[in-house]
């Protein structure tokens, strides 16, 4: 089978859950012996551009002539059997479901965020959960700045989503939704997404147990808790913060990069019992990870399928996360990890000081999170899952 597949990367050395699955699903399907046909764009591109390119990039958003074009050629000249959109904002435009679909190309979209509901990707307003512009009424995001802190930022966005839904844009090109959980499907059938059209599939990852080995860091106690992932606002940072205001006593370990980093950094270097040691290549990190007791994940938006609750499972650590999005399914509470109200910060004290205090609980429910990625996030079962919406489509005509 061919497949061409989509994709527009966030900026360069991004750890973003969308570009990482981009990547390990196309490798996968090539390991099958699969023709993959990738075309993809990045970030970086609009930020190296002038003035006149910023311009032209803002527009883009909307129709995005470039790629439209060069997707039709692609289509003609490789044929393939399907084509595979993951991320296209804002670079790539839905000019690329256009293309595909008027080639007579089956679309299927893997939805990585809750972006059809609500533009920003994030379903946030500031730090507290926002899905008003479902309603197609976009034009508020301007009033509250919900695209980068920005009024003026906002318009393009809310003008690029408005326009397509007035076309039915997100309704009509794509014949396949594969959504990442059961929020994700309840959203969109909220807002008049057919739901014969979705399919629920999960993330994976490669299984980081099998030659995996805990890696004890000079510098790092014996015993730690561990946060890692994007230093952002909608991972909950500023909620990590408040929660070990009030766990003086127990060490945690912060790995990763993004915008709150340097408040992050600043804030850790107060707190004796904080230890952030920023980005840490991937193999390193997880092999820390491994070695920590479990990992929290106190996460204020709506995680698709959390890499990371993925990949901590894989690797045998429980988890303590907030019980909205993936998570509400991912994880069980007493048996692979617990969940915690949105924002309920001496829920989570309360949660990590009694799990801290019963180490063969945590080994319990290490072994039960491992058992979980063995029946629901493997790359073989994945494929064939994927395999199944493709074929399901082509047998349609």
């Amino acid at each position: 089978m061919k497949i061409l597949a989509i994709h527009n990367f966030h900026r360069k050395g991004s750890a973003s859950g969308d570009d990482q699955v981009f990547k390990s699903e196309t490798a996968m399907l090539t390991e099958h012996g699969h023709s993959v046909v990738r075309y993809s764009v990045c970030n970086d591109e609009f930020d190296k551009a002038g003035a006149v390119g910023k311009i032209a990039g803002i527009f883009g958003m909307i129709w995005s002539f470039k790629n439209y074009r060069e997707v039709k050629n692609i289509i003609s000249r490789e044929k393939p059997d399907i084509v595979h959109v993951h991320t296209f904002f804002p670079l790539l435009s839905p000019s690329v479901l256009y293309a595909a679909k008027r080639s007579g190309c089956k679309v299927v979209a893997t939805l990585h965020d809750t972006r059809f509901v609500c533009p920003c990707a994030t379903s946030l307003r500031g730090n507290e959960l926002c899905n008003l512009c479902g309603d197609g009424h976009y034009l508020r995001m301007c009033k509250y700045g919900c695209f980068k802190n920005s009024k003026l930022q906002s318009l393009p966005v809310a003008v690029n989503f408005k326009y397509h839904r007035l076309r039915k844009t997100f309704y009509k090109q794509i014949d396949k939704y594969i959504c990442l959980n059961e929020n994700q499907m309840s959203l969109l059938r909220g807002i008049g997404f057919d739901p014969k059209k979705m399919i629920k599939k999960y993330n994976f990852v490669p299984d980081a147990e099998a030659n995996m080995k805990p890696q004890k860091v000079t510098g790092l106690p014996e015993r730690y808790v561990v946060f890692y992932g994007r230093i952002g606002e909608e991972k909950g940072i500023r909620v990590l913060m408040k929660i070990w205001e009030k766990l003086p006593d127990i060490p945690l370990v912060v790995m990763g990069g993004g915008p709150l980093e340097k408040e992050f950094a600043k804030w850790a270097e107060k707190h004796k019992n904080v230890f952030f040691l920023g980005y840490t290549q991937h193999d390193k990190c997880l092999s820390i990870v491994k070695a920590g007791e479990f990992v929290v994940f106190p996460s204020i938006w709506y995680e698709g399928c959390s890499m990371v609750e993925i990949e901590a499972e894989s690797l045998g650590n429980p988890l303590v996360a907030t019980d909205l999005g993936f998570s509400v399914e991912a994880v069980s509470n007493g048996y692979n990890g617990f969940k915690v109200p949105l924002g309920d910060v001496n829920g989570f004290v309360k949660t990590i000081r009694e799990l801290w205090n019963n180490e063969e609980l945590i080994r319990e429910m290490g072994r039960n999170a491992r058992k979980d990625y063995e029946a629901k996030y493997q790359p073989e079962d994945n494929y064939e899952q994927l395999i199944g919406i493709y074929k399901s489509l082509l047998r349609k005509g």
